[in-house]
């Protein structure tokens, strides 16, 4: 017996091959009696054939060789394909490693349920970019939970991401990147923990005198991208309508704080107040 796990360890969703000959529903077989039709080799168990699932084993030490260092995949795999990669690639090659480390990620859910093309809630990530989300915001909402745990795609999670996103980028724009945050460091090296690691960079964000900190650690996960702000495209009598525009929402004068949104977003720009007050500016 090769598994050594409990149905009850199965994952939900994973398709096992119920035989008679199996001791436990979770054994699987290395070599199978060919039906009629289909591929055989002789071999010292008769004539037969690798499980279905030796391409993987052949691709991995074809492309990496005997031994590499990570192989990812959906939790989904884990059995009986990804123990079925090992036991035949470490058989094929006993004095490799074959895969040390495995990362499974959880699977994707869409407000709350299953994705799945039944329920018309499927879609790619250039279904997003095509809808005219910033991928630097689809990156954001996925590594915001943990890949071991399920990701929830949420029509809020993506606004959240995006004024996160702008909140920051307006906070680093035009500072010169310096070293990468030691604790959002750490978070990262403890097995990807990405979530506490955005935690961090909240943190950060919060000390006017870490902006070189933060602009670091955004490019490290990628998450550096403007979402179209670049602040040298704003003339100064545009940043000056903004400073009073400020001054008219701190006054609470709101009508003439429309006043001057309205006459900003004649010169094709584009205002945005965030939930703190902030006000990021870009041209559209």
């Amino acid at each position: 017996r090769l598994s050594g796990r409990s149905v009850d360890d199965m994952i939900a969703g994973a398709r096992v091959e119920v035989a008679p000959f199996k001791r436990d529903p979770m054994d699987f077989v290395l070599w199978k009696p060919s039906e009629a039709g289909l591929p055989d080799w002789d071999s010292p168990w008769g004539f037969g054939r690798p499980g279905w699932h030796i391409e993987c084993s052949a691709m991995a030490h074809e492309l990496l060789g005997e031994s590499f260092d990570i192989h990812a995949g959906g939790i989904d795999l884990q059995f009986p394909h990804h123990e079925n990669e090992i036991a035949q690639s470490r058989c094929a090659h006993p004095e490799g490693h074959f895969a040390r480390y495995w990362l499974h990620n959880e699977m994707v859910q869409v407000e709350g349920k299953k994705m799945s093309k039944s329920l018309g809630n499927f879609f790619t990530v250039r279904d997003l970019l095509d809808q005219g989300v910033p991928g630097e915001v689809v990156r954001f909402v996925m590594l915001s939970t943990h890949y071991r745990k399920p990701m929830d795609w949420t029509e809020e999670k993506a606004r959240e991401a995006e004024t996160t996103l702008r909140k920051w980028n307006k906070i680093v724009m035009d500072v010169e990147p310096g070293k990468v945050d030691n604790r959002f460091l750490n978070c990262v090296k403890d097995d990807l923990n990405i979530p506490g690691a955005i935690a961090e960079l909240h943190h950060i964000a919060s000390d006017i005198n870490r902006k070189s900190e933060l602009a670091a650690s955004l490019n490290f996960l990628g998450l550096s991208e403007n979402l179209g702000m670049k602040s040298q495209t704003i003339s100064e009598d545009v940043r000056s309508m903004v400073e009073n525009l400020k001054d008219a929402r701190e006054a609470k004068n709101w009508e003439l704080a429309d006043f001057i949104r309205d006459e900003i977003r004649g010169r094709g720009i584009e205002v945005q107040i965030l939930p703190d007050g902030a006000i990021l500016i870009e041209k559209v």
